[in-house]
């Protein structure tokens, strides 16, 4: 009797519990990102649909389909009762889930059960992304073990296009899930925004803005390039050595001098340096529909002479994403002023309806600091290493990047928009491990605008 009436006590404390994280703790529980339950709840989830409202997520009949499959895999994410969400599919889980069920952990049982189909119904997410565009990229990058990029209208903020390769088809997560963990091409990892390269010689967009603001240079200052520039033990060189001689500022951006650009930097000095990197809100945390990677910069008090100067051309320490190069693209292009990237256009169905209004993050430079840069970006693409970028008719300003980095060949790099007269669209695309960024990543972002800029006229 002893042992019964304890047993009676160990279910009593037992029931209680259940009963206090069912009724009291369940709403918070339920409403947690990484909530499993809510992927398995699929008949109330909202949908995903891309700009024109052709649907990147749906449910079916109980299950998560995903029509576009690794298309805007990453962008999209995925929603799995096994292995969580990601993606939209996380960042709007709450907006997605049935509000009803997610408070309401009976209802939500009974809906598991009996798979019924009038389970209340989450809200719709309408994103920016532009499916022409989308395709036009992942064809550009897909030519490539691993690449990323990201397309912005430089006037809103508006993600037209945001790709990582390489990537996975969400239908078939579970079943393949054990594979993409283990492989190490990482194709679960979204490099548009997560991936954190040397920017290489796209950084002197940054440099030569930071140079023309301070007034340390002016567009019609000269540099003599004889091949290299020695700083204490260090001696800065171009790619395949080569020499570009006497230039004035724009030759040398076009040219894409190292030499030059070191002394720039070194002009500009290390105070000077990070206070304009804290204007381009490199290091910062980004405020976007999904997780960005925090930019990486050396510590101020650890940047010597030598780390000063190779950071004029975007490399020693520093970090950053496609995303972060995209801005500062859009920033030139948007005379000076920063939009804030947004993925997500609006919410259909929702309590609390939201359509996204664009907004600016800060003006790192002038407006005509940047129609300075807009004009040397422009001979970059005419006459500098950016050729393979030209389209017939547009006017594009762009400029590449060869980033060195300690495992294996350089990432190619490079960033445009375009028509440089009244631009309506920037890009920035990385692609690792294959050299120069006018020979591989040029071409690519030539494609990307040139299916860009015929949509934006619809």
């Amino acid at each position: 009797m002893r042992l019964g009436r304890l047993f009676i006590v160990l279910f009593a404390v037992l029931a209680l519990r259940q009963l206090w994280i069912q009724v009291i703790e369940g709403p918070e529980l339920a409403d947690r990102p990484n909530n499993p339950r809510h992927a398995a709840v699929a008949v109330g989830r909202g949908a995903i649909l891309a700009s024109d409202g052709t649907p990147l997520a749906v449910s079916r009949g109980g299950v998560r389909v995903y029509p576009q499959a690794a298309l805007v895999a990453q962008a999209v994410g995925y929603a799995s009762a096994r292995y969580g969400t990601s993606g939209l599919e996380d960042a709007f889980d709450r907006i997605l889930t049935a509000r009803a069920d997610a408070a309401d952990p009976w209802t939500q049982l009974q809906h598991m059960l009996s798979g019924s189909s009038a389970a209340p119904r989450g809200a719709d997410v309408v994103t920016t992304l532009d499916l022409p565009v989308q395709r036009a990229l992942v064809a550009g990058l897909g030519r490539y073990p691993r690449a990323a990029g990201v397309v912005l209208d430089p006037r809103t903020g508006a993600v037209l296009a945001l790709a990582s390769v390489p990537s996975y088809d969400p239908n078939r997560l579970d079943a393949g899930w054990s594979r993409l963990i283990a492989d190490t091409a990482s194709p679960l990892l979204d490099r548009a925004t997560d991936g954190l390269y040397p920017p290489g010689s796209t950084f002197k967009v940054v440099t030569a803005a930071d140079a023309l603001e301070d007034g340390v240079v002016t567009l019609d200052s000269t540099f003599t390039d004889r091949g290299g520039f020695t700083i204490g033990n260090f001696t800065v060189r171009n790619d395949e050595e080569e020499v570009t001689g006497t230039q004035d500022l724009t030759g040398a951006f076009a040219l894409s001098s190292n030499v030059d650009f070191a002394q720039i930097a070194l002009r500009i000095g290390v105070e000077r340096w990070f206070d304009a990197a804290a204007h381009w809100g490199l290091g910062a945390s980004e405020e976007f529909d999904l997780p960005v990677a925090r930019d990486r910069l050396p510590k101020k008090d650890e940047v010597s002479p030598s780390i000063l100067a190779q950071l004029g051309f975007g490399q020693a320490s520093l970090l950053v994403t496609p995303m972060r190069m995209a801005l500062i693209a859009a920033t030139v292009a948007h005379d000076g002023v920063m939009p804030r990237p947004y993925l997500v256009r609006r919410l259909a169905g929702s309590e609390t309806a939201l359509a996204t209004r664009p907004e600016t993050i800060e003006q790192p430079i002038s407006i005509d600091t940047a129609r300075e840069l807009r004009g040397m970006m422009v001979a970059v693409v005419a006459r500098g290493t950016g050729t393979a970028a030209r389209l017939p008719g547009v006017t594009v300003a762009g400029k590449t990047g060869t980033a060195t980095n300690p495992h294996g060949r350089s990432h190619a790099w490079f960033i445009a928009f375009a028509p440089a007269e009244a631009p309506r669209v920037a890009v920035a695309v990385v692609i690792e491990n294959v050299g120069y960024g006018g020979t591989y990543a040029a071409p690519v972002v030539r494609e990307v605008l040139r299916v860009a800029l015929a949509r934006s006229r619809r």
